[in-house]
């Protein structure tokens, strides 16, 4: 049989040749941990391969030991450490599906740093731990589950960071509540990681005289009644309750505390009318300025469908708003103090690579696949011409901007590839075989043209070409699936096909061709067609949100 000429340059690759001469000791164990995944990447056309695997390159100097014996991931470029922000939970998340081993010894870095009283440190870095501010954003126990859920269910791990958890939960409540609204507070600018924003304009870097627990007693204006950092503990409490029942615990104490949490958010810090989330300050007052709070809340679960459907059409969907050629951006486009320069770190405009690896698990939660594609289309663009990882991106040029070798950003395209155009394992024990590729957005030059992606689980070897005529995929070496281009199959932990969502705005018509079968199928963008019985049924059609202009 004659293979395709890009499964033999798929399967031909070496990671430690692409990697050239490994510079640090430690680089070798890290890539034969990658070697373990079969994760692999090639493309017919374009600079997107090359990008991924100086990529590669870039994340391994991003991990190194540092006050332990395992090594852990770092932020990069100019952060030299680990923020709980972002390294220690969203970067980790990602990281977790590639080098897991690394992802773990990270969460745990934060858990054994943790002060006496309960306070987790906002950063680790070779000077050890740090506790001047909080720096919340994404969830750490979201990402703690999904790591738990992806790699073996170790109960004594989610047992230690279960504690650590419900420690820090309670030093919040008693820290960050001095209104006693139920709201998170911010008592400082750096408390959201929310640099050079024009929300905390008037607003110290840090809390007062660098204590987590005060807050400037000068400032007109704070603390504030923060929507993402209370979103943060909302989400958090709901994870820790399914922690807490894994652990033979009862979850609804944390499940009553999620919900006070989530009546505190939209009393305190949602407008209706704008249908947007806001800082509260002292004198009660909204404080009107749209940033991308929203999509960090949205980010944590807050709301149902029909409510991130709005929040679709208004904002984040909306080119007026944060909807630009290279999305999402770090504040509203119509705002006047909106700032598109990314040649230095700022959240007062630019498209930051952290708001583009929060953004899949929003827009997936809601089940609007289609639209996600948009955002990731542009910026898979972007990064084939880039030459370096920078923190932002020129929301009107997709140029690179402020520092380099910046690992959200390296994690950002190993996930947007991984995504579009390849296998996904899912901490429900889905894989996911997406077939699309990167499309030529910037002035008609291919990205990638035709692809094929590699990925091991549970000892079986897929492998996954994304063909003009169609997606054929691999078993071990022998033909398992084939099926049209713009879909996505839904698979059990084993490789068998359970579904099929239409992954594109046109109705895709064809075959999901099978064990010697075919079977005849036509999803539109959005849909979810189930597979059993050897037929599909419709379980879900949810239609499109389509870009808005004002």
């Amino acid at each position: 049989m004659n293979e395709h000429p890009l499964l033999n340059k798929l399967r031909q690759i070496k990671l430690i040749d692409r990697l050239g001469e490994l510079g640090k000791s430690s680089d070798r164990p890290i890539a034969e941990q990658w070697e373990r995944t079969g994760v692999r990447f090639a493309a017919s056309e374009g600079k997107l391969e090359q990008v991924y695997y100086r990529a590669l390159r870039r994340l391994l100097d991003c991990i190194v030991p540092t006050g332990g014996d395992k090594p852990i991931l770092h932020e990069g470029g100019i952060y030299l450490g680990c923020w709980l922000e972002s390294t220690g939970t969203i970067n980790a998340e990602l990281l977790s599906r590639f080098l897991p081993g690394v992802s773990e010894a990270t969460y745990l870095t934060f858990a054994r740093h943790q002060r006496e009283d309960g306070m987790l440190p906002y950063k680790v870095t070779e000077n050890g731990p740090a506790y001047r501010q909080i720096q919340l954003v994404s969830p750490l126990a979201r990402s703690v589950w999904n790591h738990y859920s992806l790699h073996g269910r170790d109960r004594v791990f989610l047992a230690e960071m279960y504690g650590a958890m419900a420690r820090y939960d309670r030093w919040l409540a008693e820290h960050r509540n001095t209104r006693e609204t139920g709201c998170v507070e911010a008592f400082s600018t750096f408390d959201t990681g929310h640099d050079l924003s024009p929300r905390f304009w008037h607003v110290p870097d840090t809390p007062h005289e660098g204590d987590s627990k005060r807050c400037d007693p000068n400032s007109p204006i704070l603390p504030f009644l923060a929507p993402d950092l209370t979103a943060n503990v909302y989400c958090q409490r709901l994870y820790l309750a399914r922690m807490a029942e894994e652990l033979g615990e009862s979850g609804e104490e944390w499940r009553e505390k999620a919900a006070e949490s989530l009546n505190a958010l939209f009393r305190f810090c949602f407008d209706e009318a704008d249908h947007f989330f806001y800082d509260r300050d002292r004198h009660d007052r909204l404080v009107k300025i749209q940033s991308d709070v929203l999509l960090r809340v949205m980010a944590c679960e807050v709301g149902d469908r029909e409510f991130f459907d709005e929040s679709l059409r208004r904002y984040l969907l909306n080119t007026r708003k944060f909807f630009a050629k290279y999305p999402f951006t770090s504040m509203a486009m119509d705002d006047p103090r909106f700032d598109p320069f990314s040649s230095y770190n700022s959240w007062a405009g630019p498209s930051n690579f952290l708001s583009l690896i929060r953004a899949p698990h929003a827009f997936e939660h809601h089940h609007r696949h289609v639209e996600l594609t948009w955002a990731m289309q542009p910026i898979l663009s972007s990064f084939a011409k880039a030459t370096r990882f920078a923190q932002a991106v020129s929301p009107w040029t997709g140029e690179e901007g402020f520092t380099e070798a910046y690992s959200p950003s390296i994690l950002c395209l190993l996930d947007y590839v991984e995504r579009l155009s390849g296998i996904l394992p899912r901490p429900d024990g889905e894989l996911w075989f997406t077939g699309l590729t990167p499309y030529a957005m910037d002035h008609g030059e291919e990205a990638a043209g035709e692809t094929a992606y590699a990925r091991t689980v549970d000892g079986v070897r897929y492998e996954l070409l994304n063909l003009r005529g169609g997606s054929e995929l691999y078993r071990d070496g022998m033909p398992h699936l084939a099926f049209p281009s713009g879909v996505r199959v839904i698979a059990g932990r084993f490789g068998q096909p359970i579904g099929v969502i239409g992954m594109s705005v046109r109705t895709v018509e064809g075959t999901l061709r099978w064990e010697g079968r075919e079977f005849p199928f036509a999803v539109k963008g959005n849909q979810l067609l189930r597979f059993s019985d050897g037929k599909f049924e419709s379980e879900r059609d949810i239609g499109l949100i389509y870009p808005t202009y004002e």
